[in-house]
Order: C-alpha cells, then sequence, then structure tokens
C-alpha cells in the first residue's frame, strides 16, 4: 500500500498514489485498484451497509442517529466511533481501513 496520509478538517485520510511500483515492481500507471472490505472469519465481501452492520452489531457496535447525513456505529466499551457516508457508492478505502483498524482480525482490505 502506498500513499500519503493527509490531515485536514480534523480528519486523517489515506491519499493513495495511483502511479506508485506495486509489490512485484510494475507501474500501476493510472489505474486505481479498486478496494474491498472482507469480513475474515467468513470471508465474506461486504457488499452494503446491512451486511456490514449486521457483521458491527455482532461485535457489539451499536447503531448512532445523531447525524442524518451519516451512518455512525459506537462500541460501548470504547471510545470508538466509525462514521461512513450514508450512500454506500461513496463508500470508500478510508472507511474500509477505519473499520479495519477498530476491528482487529474480523476485517481486512483487498485489492479487487
Amino acid at each position: 500500500m502506498s500513499g500519503v496520509w493527509v490531515f485536514k478538517n480534523g480528519v486523517v485520510r489515506l491519499v493513495e498514489n495511483p502511479g506508485a511500483d506495486t509489490l512485484d515492481g510494475s507501474r500501476q500507471g493510472s489505474k486505481t485498484r479498486q478496494k474491498l472490505l472482507v469480513h475474515t472469519p467468513s470471508n465474506e465481501v461486504i457488499t452494503s451497509y446491512t451486511v456490514l452492520e449486521r457483521k458491527l452489531s455482532s461485535l457489539g457496535w451499536e447503531r448512532y442517529y445523531d447525524d442524518p447525513d451519516l451512518l455512525q456505529f459506537h462500541k460501548r466499551s470504547t471510545v470508538h466511533l466509525i462514521s461512513l457516508p450514508r450512500d454506500f457508492n461513496k463508500f470508500k478505502s478510508m472507511h474500509m481501513y477505519d473499520i479495519v483498524v477498530k476491528n482487529r482480525n474480523v476485517f481486512e482490505v483487498r485489492d479487487m
């Protein structure tokens, strides 16, 4: 994974470098790889927020309803909050990595 972590408006996000070398030494060019969020225990690809909410609920995450523009999940035993765009089409790799970091060994991000 190559890129630069950018801090803007109180949010840290990964800006991926599509021109970076891949692991095999070849160049990607301007083509960006799409990412998939995978629930590792079941090897299931997360294809909708319905599927994701079911997986997060089973891990103790509860839905927050404070912001109508976001889907938010909170885990009572932590200070973590997962904030996602309401439209699943706007679900990006930075959101996926946020879920992975807050749920170690349960989710992973894979190249499509």
